[in-house]
């Protein structure tokens, strides 16, 4: 079994910045991809970025250059860098991690205020 722990959410102005992490721990032989989703209010949950065990990066087009996922593989920590943020970013943010299967966090609310 692997267990997800996220911190770093919390109430933030417009314009303001968070840094999410997201730490695994238990049974973990090898982690795969690391990954942010995101849940607004009365909304599906949405991907927001991922990153590869070699690096590699993706972002959902809403935060393109206002987000930055980065990896520790000797912590097997995940984070979430969010700058800029607007309104639409508030949610509950959810990591997930890929190892013999996805395991998802049990998610750390954002909120943008005006």
């Amino acid at each position: 079994q692997v267990q997800l722990v996220e911190s770093g959410g919390g109430l933030v102005q417009a314009g303001g910045s968070l840094r999410l992490s997201c730490a695994a721990s238990g049974t973990i032989f090898s982690i795969g991809a690391m990954g942010w989703y995101r849940q607004a209010p009365g909304k599906q949950r949405e991907f927001v970025a991922a990153i590869t065990s070699g690096g590699r990066t993706n972002y959902a087009d809403s935060v393109k250059g206002r987000f930055s996922i980065s990896r520790d593989n000797a912590k097997n920590t995940v984070y979430l860098q969010m700058n800029s943020l607007v309104l639409e970013d508030t949610a509950v943010y959810y990591c997930n991690v890929q190892t013999t299967r996805v395991y998802w966090g049990q998610g750390t609310q954002v909120t943008v205020s005006s």
